[in-house]
This record gives C-alpha cells, structure tokens and sequence, in this order.
C-alpha cells in the first residue's frame, strides 16, 4: 500500500526553540547533502562510513536523494528557503529483503546531523519521524550496525525513548529497536517536544529588545500604541522604532528599515498593511530575528488570497528558523518585573500576578485585559494568537507548564489547530496548574450530515466536551465564568472536597446559594456540636447557626470575623463562603477586613469566597486581608458555580490515569491483513464487506454473534444447517441502515420462515430501486440491553469512541457520552456512568441487569481497534446486546468505513 510520502512535510523544533521543517528527500538535494558532508567532521564522516571519507561520489549522491518511497526513505532536517536551503541533517531506511526469523518486518536505518546542529535533538526529530514513517508502511523494526566508540549514536538512541536491544559489544554493535510507538517512546517524544516550544515561547516572551516595525507619532494609531506602551510599561531591554519618515518617536531614535537598527533584534512587532508584511518578515529572518508578532489584519480571515499569503509568511518564518505570533492579533505582553513587555496597544496598564491568559479574538484580547484590571487579576503573560498561523495554545501550554510565575491558566477560543496534540499536553499541565477555558461554537450550526448511528449524535461541541473532560480543562459557558473560575483559583486552593460552610447576613442570599450549590453536587453539611457551641457564644438567640449561618443583618464585623473563623475550622467543611448583603449606615470596608481577618484563621487547605450584594463591587480591604487577596462575586450563584469547577478540577486531579487496552501482536497482525487488503481493493473510503467487519471484531477479541452470509437462494439450506432461532438480514450494495427498508427480520424458526423472510427483503428492497445481494443469517441473541458502540470520524479532532444505548431509537433518545482514543479502564467506566440509561445496567425496577464489565471491555476494545488502524473512519455497533451479569456484550449488527491514510496523517 503506497502513501504519497515523496511530499511528506512537517514543522519540528530544537532544543533552544529554532523552528525547523522536516521534509522529504527529493532529487534536486544533491547539492545540499554535499553541503551537508562538507560540514561533518573527519570523525562524524568515519562514524558514518565506517572509515575515511573525502567526498561523495555521483553515484553515491543519486543513491542518497533519488529514492522509491517505498524500499528507500529519507527524510532531511531543513533552514533557510530557495538557494538559502541548507541541511542539518537527514535520516533514511531501506527495507531489508528478509523479515527477521520471528516474523518482524524489518529495516536498515542510518542517521547523519551537522556538527554545528549536533546536541539539538535533529537526529531525534529526524527518527522520530522516520519511524512514524516505517510503522505506516508495515515495517516493525529498525536495524543498523554502529561502531562501539560512537558515543554520539548511542545517546541519541538511549534519548529517543525507543526500546533499544544490542548485540553483544564489540568493534561494531548491532543494534535493533520496534518502530511501534511505546509509552516510554511517547513520553520522550512529548517532553522533547513541549520544552523545544517553550524555549521558542520564552525567546519570544522575555526579549532582550524588540523593534516595533510601522511606528508612528499619530495619535491613537495601533503603532504609536505599541511604542507608549512599550516605553511606558518600563520595558528592560531596547525598544527601537521602525518608520521611514520620522527622526524619532516617543523619545527614542526611529530607523527606516529593520536592517538599519545595526544591532540584534529579538522580537519584531509588525503593525503595517497586509501587503508589506511579507517583505519585512523577511528582512526580519535576514537580520537573525528569533520572533516576529504580526498585528496587521488581512489575511487568512478575509479571503483565500489573504490565506494563502498567510500560509507563505508561515513558511517563511519556520524555514527562518523563528516563530510568528499572530497575524490579526493585538499583541503580546509579560507583566515579570525582570521584562516588563507591553506589546499590544491596549489602552490598559495590566497588574503583575499568576495569571496566564491566551485569547484567540483580538477584539475580546481587549475586554479581557479590562476586566481582569477591573476585578484586580493579576496576569503573568497575555498572548492574542489572533490566526493562530504559527504558535498556538499548544504552544503556550508548553510555556506556561514551566513558567513559574504561571499557577493558572485562561484561555479563549474559538478553533483547534492540533486538537491530538492537546490532548497529550493538557493533562500534563493540569496536574500541575489548573486551565480553565471558553471555548466558542456551541450551537447546532457545528453539527454535521452523518452516515451512521455514531456519527449522527457527534458534533463539533461533543468533541471539545470530551476533550475537555479527559484533559482534565475546566470548561466554561461564559467569559463572566471564566473570570469567577480563574479570580478563585488565582487566590485560593483547590477545595479538598464538595462541602461548603457558609456564613451570611441574609437569610434569603444563603438560601440561594444552597439551592445553587445542590444543583451543582455541592453540600452544605450539617456543623459539629463544637462549631455550634463555639457560634452560641457570641451570636445573638435569634442568629441562625445551622448551615447557612445567619448572623443577622446588624451584626458587627467581629461577628463576621468570628463565624468566618469557626466555620472554617469545622472538620465537615472543605470550604468557605461569606455573604454579606450592606445594611444602611454601616461600613462594608470594616466588614471586609474582619472577613479577611476571619479567612486568615481558616485551614489554608480550605478555600473562602466572599459575595458582596452590591452595586459598588467588594471593598479594597478583601485585597489586603492577612491571607491575601480573597475572591469575590456579585451574586450567590457565581460563587457556586465557581466552586463546583473547582471541585471537579480537584476530583480529576486525584483521579489515577488509568490503563488502555492494546491489541496484542497476533491480533494486531491479523487485524492488519484484513485491512490493508480491503484498502489495495479500494479508490477512497470505502464500507468494509459484513464478512470482513465480523472477522476484524472478531480479531479484536470482540465477541459476535454467528453468522454467515449466503446467496438468497441457499439462505433456507444454510438456515437448516446453522439451527435456530435466526435473523435474516438484507445485504445489498448501498445498504447501511436495514431496519429502514425492512431488511432485518427476527424470530426465524424455521426453513419456510427463513425462504419467506429473503422472498419479502427481496421485493422490499426491489421497491426501493436495490437489489438483494446476498443475505446475512446470524444465531438470534434474545434478551439483554441494547447498547451502541462505535467509532465516529471528526474533521478536526479524529476519531472518537461513542458509547450509548442503542437500536433503532439511537437517534431519537441521543443517549451516549464520548471520548478521544486511547480510552482507558477509567474513562470507559465515566463513559458508562454519564449516560442517562446507565440504571437499565444496574436492573431498574427489577429488570434483569446488564454485564457492566462487557460493556466496559468492549469500549476499550474497540479504542484499542482505532490506534491499531488509523485508517478507520467510522464503526457502529448497533446493538450490542448486554447479556446478564457475566454473560457479556455481544455484536448483532456491525459496519466499518476505512480509508486511506495521507502524509499528513502522521503530523
């Protein structure tokens, strides 16, 4: 099966955060392998060859660079565009004649890196990518021979995560390793990759000077913008001023041209027309610029053209080895006393804190820098992404993972660009910092024309919600949400649990709240006796002091300080709400310090929220408080939503990671050959044949009910040798869904059943304009639950699993939770206790339950399917029929869409 990987192409990036492209050996590179060769050492050369080696001769050169793609691969690490293309190194494989003696098919691998590039992770990145290669194209091992004393080689293997074996030591070493990508492999892999982006991130972030390209003296103009700000934030390093007509701006010298400044430009902010930019990125690669941010709209958001100049200037900067923020985008900015950076022209000073933000709007970049001075959040970093044509969250995740002025982090968005990649990263992040998230495009317009069961209850918002759930991102409905979130998780702990003491000087304020909190699977429990005692001492007979405890409206502040103390030490309550609702005549500033007095004696590990009923916001003195500065919300119901991400921020974060199902190497062989034959056979996509769908579950170790498929006229002799009762089903090219035209006919007893049943499929399908091609006869599976489980395809995020109850009412009841492969144990039994029906499994109202571990096993199964063929579009298994405790989950009606994989697949 050949994959078009002559145009493989993709973005890497080194260590110290340089951009390089990984492409394709094609056979005009001759000149640049020879320009490669050059730049080895007489030992890398010797490493090599295994000997002295003055040049490559012609013959050499067309072996290296003209290569099948199919027995011979190469891959070269790339800088620099047209003539300034230059190698830093390239990796290649050839397909050995023989498999290994235990069946593996195996390949010849050899690496070579520049001396200059070598320590950067090139070889690594080429491997990598290489072996990627070789597993799509059935190869399963790497073989090479190395010299003993090749220090170099025998790092880069132990680095690369691969489960390396040698041979015994000696002059030459053998050495083997599977190109199957093993967890050790995938978290070598991700961790190189996440520091590699936070190194480009940080280059960009903490600039040592940075030219503002289109400057300008003309009032409110973005470019004049940039520069006050710049100067006026107390930027550390040089700011330099790029215009060609004026002499100097806000004090400081201008230049005509980047190339003129004469000194290194780190960060290039470029605030000029759409069609200049291009042009000054790449002056900018010229004069070693490590980054550029493009605030100039026109581009990818206004027309194919502006998206293909996009896609150039990309390319540009990548090739450049910088990274490119933006375009459309309103700048960057870092609040660290060691920087100080305001690249944006927003017309607000922002506060220094441990905030993190990302918003892809520009436009939105601007409320949320006001609304976050309004509520006093203080931000670490802010980045607007704007087109996202280079870095994007991901990106920034990996920067802020290490960032140790980030506890927390907010992003706005409204498009995925590497959805797979998030959800590696996210989960990683979130167990050390929390990401709490708005993510646009909720509505039924990002839903989409589906062909099977699955597909049809999938839409776009389905897949971020999964997404979400098993990246452990606290999902927000609104901006005003998200703020709520991120004002407590920037001041306070995460709660230890879902019980809430509050204190009130309302009644009616606490009662909201409760009702608020119960929604949400928050408690207020009852206090101890001690906690009691303790409020009977000071407060009034008529103050309340049950949970809520009301101490009246007239209360002094020492009351406050006091309750806030006593609930917050109750051993029942893992958290601490404070309502206070301003009488007439009282001063709410002396209130708010006795409740910050009051939170400083509550546990540290125990967080407390205040919530001011009034029209003037919280007093200062919330800020200024001995435990810090205390969150505060405008109405009950914030604070308990606020509260209830939180809790169910920490439950996931104490969660265990859970195991995955992986198909053994039997079964993935056989798997495999039922699947690549079909894709020989196959244009595009393609509906796998019922014989082959039963064989490939079967492979997978999922269980089917029996079955065989005959021409209609020997299905009544078939039927008689098979036993009953059975089910006849219609088979017919076209033909998904048989139960909308009477293909599917139960309870068949007996031959004359079964001669009847095809006679009426027959005439029904005819009616329809199909011909009846054959006829499935399966053993009748009687009793159990119906479920669904399958496979659905997204544009965007790939496949997800899909589990649900099912049968032909799948639609109509759109009962079913979903989740990104791979699907652990874990994750397949939330799966199963998110669905409204899931008591049907437990035996509601005395009905026979389900087998809860089939059904469990089956999910995971059916993950396991999808990593063992990434050529799997869509699956549905509708039903499953659920058998009684013990009995399983068995597959009574199934089908299968694969389609080719492209080059971009693996990217």
């Amino acid at each position: 099966m050949s994959i078009g990987w002559q145009t493989y192409a993709a973005d890497g990036l080194l260590r110290d955060g340089h951009s390089i492209r990984v492409r394709a050996v094609r056979p005009d590179d001759k000149e640049r392998l020879l320009g490669l060769f050059r730049r080895q050492s007489p030992e890398s050369i010797h490493y090599r060859f295994f000997g002295a080696k003055s040049m490559l001769t012609e013959q050499e050169l067309r072996y290296f660079t003209e290569l099948d793609f199919d027995r011979h691969v190469g891959l070269a690490a790339v800088r620099g565009t047209g003539p300034a293309e230059e190698f830093l190194g390239v990796a290649r494989y050839v397909r050995c004649e023989r498999d290994a003696p235990d069946g593996r098919r195996r390949a010849e691998f050899a690496v070579a890196v520049a001396d200059a590039d070598q320590r950067q992770g090139v070889g690594t990145l080429l491997l990598e990518h290489l072996a990627r290669i070789a597993l799509r194209s059935g190869i399963t091992a790497f073989e090479a021979d190395v010299l003993g004393d090749n220090r170099r080689m025998f790092e880069l293997l132990a680095a690369s995560g691969f489960k390396v074996s040698e041979s015994t030591p000696g002059r030459v070493v053998r050495v083997s390793f599977p190109t199957t990508e093993t967890d050790a492999w995938t978290e070598a892999s991700d961790e190189r990759l996440w520091k590699a982006a936070a190194e480009s991130i940080r280059t960009m972030l903490s600039p040592r000077s940075v030219a503002v390209i289109g400057a300008s003296r003309r009032p409110r103009s973005i470019g004049a913008a940039l520069v006050h700000n710049l100067k006026e934030f107390g930027f550390k390093g040089a700011i330099y001023p790029v215009n060609a007509e004026a002499p100097e701006i806000e004090g400081l010298k201008a230049y005509p041209r980047v190339s003129h400044i004469g000194q290194p430009v780190d960060l290039a902010v470029i605030a000029v027309p759409a069609t200049a930019v291009e042009g000054i990125v790449a002056e900018c690669a010229r004069v070693g610029a490590r980054g550029v941010v493009v605030i100039s709209a026109g581009f990818a958001e206004v027309s194919d053209g502006g998206r293909v100049a996009q896609q150039r200037i990309r390319d540009l900067v990548r090739a450049s080895g910088m990274r490119l923020v933006g375009p459309n985008c309103m700048g960057v900015l870092n609040t660290d006393p060691a920087v100080r950076m305001h690249a944006t022209f927003a017309p607000i000073q922002p506060l220094p804190g441990n905030v993190g933000f990302l918003s892809q709007s520009g436009a939105l970049g601007l409320a949320v820098l006001d609304y976050a001075h309004e509520l006093n959040i203080g931000l670490s970093s802010f980045v607007s992404v704007g087109n996202k044509a280079d870095v994007s969250g991901n990106d920034l995740l990996s920067y802020w993972r290490e960032d140790p002025r980030t506890d927390v982090i907010a992003l706005y968005l409204e498009s995925f660009g590497n959805p797979r990649k998030f959800a590696g990263l996210a989960p990683a992040v979130g167990k050390r910092k929390p990401i709490v998230a708005v993510k646009a495009g909720r509505s039924a317009a990002g839903s989409r024309a589906a062909s099977s069961h699955s597909a049809s209850l999938a839409c776009l918002d389905v897949a971020v919600d999964a997404l979400f759930e098993q990246a452990g991102v606290i999902r927000t409905e609104t901006l005003e949400d998200l703020f709520d979130v991120v004002a407590l998780l920037a001041t306070q702990p995460v709660p230890p649990g879902p019980r809430v003491g509050v204190v009130t000087n309302a009644g009616g304020p606490g009662i909201l709240l409760a009702d608020a909190c119960e929604v949400r699977g928050l408690k207020l429990p009852e206090l101890s006796t001690d906690t009691v005692a303790k409020l009977r001492v000071f407060l009034p007979p008529a103050a309340s002091v049950r949970n809520p405890v009301d101490v009246l409206a007239a209360a002094p502040p020492d009351h406050f300080d006091r309750a806030v103390a006593a609930v917050g030490a109750d051993p029942a309550v893992d958290a601490v709400v404070v309502i206070y609702v301003p009488p007439l005549a009282v001063d709410s500033d002396e209130v708010a310090a006795a409740i910050a007095r009051g939170a400083a004696q509550v546990p540290a590990a125990k967080p407390v929220a205040s919530v001011f009923l009034s029209s003037k916001g919280a007093p200062p003195a919330l800020a200024r408080g001995p435990r810090g500065r205390l969150p505060s919300y405008s109405f009950p119901e914030n604070a308990a939503r606020a509260l209830a991400a939180a809790v169910k921020y920490g439950r996931w974060r104490e969660r265990l990671a859970g195991t995955p199902m992986v198909l053994d190497r039997d079964a993935r062989a056989a798997v495999r050959e039922i699947v690549e034959r079909a894709l020989f056979a196959a244009d595009g996509a393609r509906w796998l044949e019922a014989r082959d769908v039963e064989a490939v579950l079967r492979a997978a170790g999922i269980q089917v009910a029996a079955s065989q498929i005959v021409p209609p006229d020997d299905a009544a002799g078939a039927a008689a040798r098979m036993g009953y009762p059975l089910v006849a089903k219609a088979v017919a090219p076209g033909l998904l869904h048989k139960s909308d035209v009477g293909g599917v006919v139960l309870g068949l007893s007996s031959a004359e059943a079964v001669a009847s049943a095809v006679k009426t499929m027959g005439e029904r399908l005819q009616a329809g304009g199909m011909r009846l091609e054959a006829v499935q006869l399966q053993q009748e599976v009687r009793g159990g639950i119906e479920a669904l489980v399958g496979v659905v395809g997204d544009p965007i995020f790939g496949p997800l699993v899909v589990c649900g109850f099912g049968g032909v009412q799948v639609e109509l009841l759109r009962d079913a939770s979903f989740r990104l492969p791979p699907v652990t144990d874990l994750d397949a039994a939330e799966m199963i206790d998110r669905l409204r029906l899931k008591p049907l499994l437990d035996g509601y109202r005395g009905a026979p339950a389900g087998d809860r571990a089939a059904l469990l096993s089956l999910v995971q199964r059916v993950s396991a399917l999808v990593e063992a063929v990434p050529e799997l579009r869509e699956m549905d298994l509708n039903p499953v029929k659920v058998l009684p405790p013990g009995q399983g989950a068995v597959v009574v009606d199934a089908r299968m869409r694969i389609g080719r994989l492209s080059a971009a697949d693996l990217r």
